[in-house]
């Protein structure tokens, strides 16, 4: 689903007031209205608003990951970084603020909220630095940390993160349109919710670097060398002991129940469940019997990719739970844990670790694809495995199983001109693995 036409879907101008889910928002005549958009669908997204809003509109920012097109000349667009934030987060987090510092009761604030955000625009607490930030991010992913509990520490280390904009936006009257990346669509989760309330403590995010040994000592040595300049590396040394500081010392979010939330409305656009649902009615168009496995999918891209697998050649072989020829389709969002230097992402991962499993399966297709358009760090969305995959890489002295160890899957299907490379999408609702059986 495109993330204009999902706001469309859920926001209608009738004269001077908005429909929103079957509730109303008078546009009153001197009211001040703004859009603050950030995340991977920012732009479509606030395109699409601030159509609707037309004249009434204020003002706004747009924060995303490439600013490719232009928006309403009412609204400042800017670049940040994902999915480590830089310097350009750190920009976008301060203008976002500023505009929050100057607002009113009665005035109407639309949060356009989408995966990435969390990177793209940040705010760090008191003490902690932006190479606190890098640093964290980079041992959480490289480790195989769940997005969940990655989001648990930049809520608690981020001033407009759990529940953090809409405090600083009080008393204006805050909605959200979100469109979920995450597992589950838990609003705390998506972009680390920064309209939402959060259940989580400091103790949870402490129990997190517990949980992956990430003292200070273990924050350091996941640094990749090429990530990173040595005096870089060297400030993390004493930057991490802030991360640290900053949770014992306890920067708490908003918890559910906190009177600001009376004032906000958070609304859910889009998800993975409808894009695997659009896919499945195209699949049918196209001839295919569809069939909607699971949503949830999580855990190491290699061990989701083996029970995938088994999904897939057992369809192949009877038929169930789709007959042939079949679009079988889950979604989802995989971890990666790094042991090896080599390049890739989570979809690729997954796709490397289906070739074995699909070898000499005549007839089936694995497609896994981010649908961002970009896997991890790559310029590929994922990759297509076949039955015929093994013996081509082979034919090309390529061994699946070494680049698996070495967590170098993009290396592998590049050679085989296998990866997928649709460019960034303008939207992002976690990942999609299809599974094709075709006639004999």
């Amino acid at each position: 689903m495109h993330p204009g036409e999902a706001v469309g879907r859920f926001v209608q101008r009738e004269n001077d007031k908005l429909r929103i889910a079957n509730k109303y928002y008078p546009l009153e005549k001197n009211q001040r209205i703004f859009i603050i958009a950030f995340g991977k669908a920012s732009l479509p997204m606030a395109d699409a608003l601030a159509g609707i809003l037309g004249d009434r509109l204020t003002g706004g920012i747009v924060v995303t990951k490439h600013a490719a097109s232009r928006t309403s000349n009412l609204l400042a667009v800017m670049e940040g970084g994902h999915p480590i934030p830089d310097e350009r987060s750190l920009a976008a987090g301060q203008r976002v603020i500023e505009l929050l510092s100057d607002l009113r009761a009665d005035d109407l604030v639309f949060c356009l909220i989408s995966g990435g955000g969390s990177a793209l625009m940040a705010a760090p607490v008191g003490g902690v630095t932006l190479s606190d930030l890098q640093a964290l991010t980079s041992a959480l992913l490289a480790c195989g940390a769940s997005i969940d509990e990655i989001n648990i520490l930049r809520r608690h280390l981020d001033r407009l993160k759990g529940g953090g904009l809409a405090r600083l936006a009080s008393p204006a009257r805050i909605v959200s349109l979100i469109l979920s990346d995450v597992v589950g669509n838990s609003l705390e989760a998506i972009a680390s919710g920064p309209t939402a309330p959060d259940p989580t403590t400091c103790a949870d995010a402490l129990a997190v670097l517990e949980k992956y040994q990430l003292g200070r000592s273990q924050l350091r040595s996941q640094l990749r060398s090429d990530d990173f300049s040595r005096s870089s590396q060297k400030a993390t040394e004493v930057a991490t002991t802030s991360v640290l500081e900053a949770l014992r010392t306890g920067h708490e979010t908003l918890k559910p129940g906190n009177p600001v939330f009376r004032n906000v409305d958070n609304i859910l656009v889009g998800s993975n469940l409808l894009a695997a649902q659009a896919a499945l009615k195209q699949a049918e168009a196209e001839g295919f019997h569809p069939y909607l496995l699971r949503t949830d999918l999580q855990g190491e891209a290699r061990e989701v990719a083996v029970e995938l697998c088994r999904t897939l050649r057992w369809a192949w072989q009877t038929g169930d739970p789709a007959p042939r020829p079949a679009c079988i389709v889950a979604g989802g969002e995989t971890t990666v844990t790094l042991v090896g230097k080599g390049r890739g992402g989570r979809n690729t991962e997954l796709a490397l670790a289906s070739v074995t499993e699909l070898a000499n399966f005549p007839e089936v297709m694995l497609v896994s694809l981010a649908t961002d358009g970009e896997d991890g760090p790559t310029d590929a969305a994922g990759a297509v495995v076949t039955g015929e995959t093994f013996a081509r890489a082979h034919a090309l002295g390529l061994d699946p199983v070494e680049h698996l160890r070495r967590n170098d899957s993009y290396t592998f299907f590049a050679a085989l001109s296998d990866l997928l490379k649709p460019g960034p999408t303008g939207t992002n609702v976690n990942d999609l693995t299809f599974m094709f059986t075709f006639p004999s």
